[in-house]
């Protein structure tokens, strides 16, 4: 089926969801629409015909299967942290919301593993793991408001990438509800386990497409002991390069992101934020470290003290508390929420990591030239390939004209992205914002194989259909 309204009577959805869920957990009023029918995308009015808060895997079958037999669409909604437009509901579609499926249970201490339920706050599931002695290394700026849910059917990626990992490799086990209304439990929980397909990798990044993720089994590690940040000001993008190279050849870094002078403008602007030393610089490096010792220490000091020489690193700060390391992340962690005020155009673009200067430089040359008189922000995750950038909207254009110049624009991005072999969509998804490109990054063939692969698990085309591909 295609994302238009369903034919069936609103009333008659209405009164099926009540059926199921009562009548307080069936929201229409305007206020619940707006709500739970958008995500931080801005390019879409929300438009949902209602809103279903269920509580049990039970009900959420039971929604999936009204969803079929009476043919309308049905749009996940987790944390709405989203910049795709991956839980965007703009055409009359159910949003199924899990913010009432936030319990954690079931820990094992030996395979330190929780069963959450989808809509368990990111940052509840870390204080969960500090509490039980361990670490759940998933991070990111939107983790006080993110859900574990959305975050495995978008591979959530983040800061921490360069030492543990995208949202994928903490996923032990899923249950998911399919399109056609049948709950499966997928891995449950094994370290090995080679007896067929993965069908659990096949729904994390799915975006909610071939069905709904209810419950996961999420793995835990030991937490790191002393993080450390240093802060680097830095002339040129080939000086983050040589630095990142030396470090990560010498130390075992936990993160590595890097952020442009007008990026920690914005945000020092905003926050109040010291900035990490009185001359600017024309980009940012932070690097993460374990300081498990005072000669980890002494051999970062020598690194740093080595690029200095180099002509690389132009001056730095290293945190020496848990206040100052805080304070030295916001620098990084504070910019998407700073400019989304000015309602950033984002990409979210990677390449492997040996061509990030190359790339940058390109895709930086052709949106300088395209938007002379735009503001541009650039910040991302040097240690995984990701860049973002963001283009700001001036306060003379209205959004719709500014997202069209975007977007014409951003077909010379992927133009590039393609060249590079990389991605038009690291870590956000592809959503409605990215699905027009979703060529430049994979084949015909692949992309074929998706939609049969969708049409296996939810054949009716009820899961958030017109995302990722029409």
């Amino acid at each position: 089926m295609s994302s238009a309204a369903s034919q069936t009577p609103r009333d008659e959805i209405i009164e099926g969801l009540n059926a199921i869920l009562g009548e307080g957990r069936v929201r229409v009023d305007e206020d619940s629409l707006q709500t739970f029918g958008r995500d931080w995308t801005k390019a879409w009015q929300p438009a949902p015909l209602a809103i279903a808060l269920p509580k049990s895997v039970d009900e959420v079958q039971a929604v999936v299967k009204l969803a079929n037999q009476l043919n309308f669409a049905i749009v996940p909604s987790g944390g709405r942290t989203g910049l795709s437009g991956g839980a965007v509901a703009a055409n009359g579609e159910v949003v199924v919301a899990f913010d009432l499926m936030n319990q954690i249970r079931d820990f094992d201490p030996i395979d330190r593993t929780a069963v959450c339920g989808a809509g368990v706050i990111t940052e509840q599931l870390q204080h969960f793991a500090e509490e039980q002695g361990l670490f759940y290394p998933v991070d990111f700026a939107s983790a006080g408001s993110s859900q574990i849910g959305g975050n495995i059917a978008t591979n959530a990626g983040g800061i921490k990438v360069l030492r543990w990992g995208m949202t994928r490799d903490w996923v032990a086990g899923l249950t998911v509800v399919t399109g056609s209304g049948e709950v499966l439990e997928l891995n449950r929980g094994l370290l090995k386990n080679n007896a067929g397909y993965d069908l659990r990798q096949l729904f994390i990044g799915a975006e909610g497409t071939l069905g709904l993720i209810v419950e996961a089994t999420m793995q835990f590690t030991r937490p790191p002991k002393d993080l450390t940040a240093l802060v680097l000001g830095v002339e040129n993008f080939d000086g983050i390069m040589n630095l990142f190279n030396r470090f990560q050849s010498q130390m075992d870094l936990t993160a590595f992101e890097f952020f442009s002078e007008k990026a920690l403008q914005k945000v020092v602007a905003h926050s109040g934020l010291p900035r990490p030393f009185e001359e600017p610089c024309p980009y940012y490096a932070l690097l993460e470290f374990e300081r498990l010792n005072d000669e980890v220490e002494a051999q970062a000091m020598t690194l740093f003290e080595d690029c200095v020489e180099e002509g690389w690193v132009l001056d730095g700060v290293m945190s020496h508390s848990l206040e100052q390391l805080k304070n030295l992340w916001r620098l990084r962690e504070d910019i998407s929420e700073t400019i989304s005020q000015w309602t950033p155009y984002k990409n979210d673009i990677s390449t492997v990591i040996s061509k990030v200067p190359g790339f940058l430089s390109d895709v930086e040359s052709l949106v300088n030239a395209s938007y002379p008189d735009f503001e541009i922000i650039w910040f991302g995750h040097i240690g995984d390939g990701n860049l973002h950038l963001n283009i700001l909207k001036p306060d003379s254009l209205d959004k719709e004209t500014f997202f069209a110049q975007c977007g014409e624009v951003s077909k010379g991005v992927f133009d590039i992205v393609q060249r590079y072999g990389g991605s038009v969509s690291a870590e956000h998804g592809v959503g409605l914002l990215k699905k027009d490109y979703l060529g430049y990054s994979r084949s015909a063939q692949e992309v074929a194989l998706m939609k049969q692969v969708k049409q296996v698990f939810d054949p009716n085309g009820v899961m958030n259909p017109g995302k990722i591909f029409d």
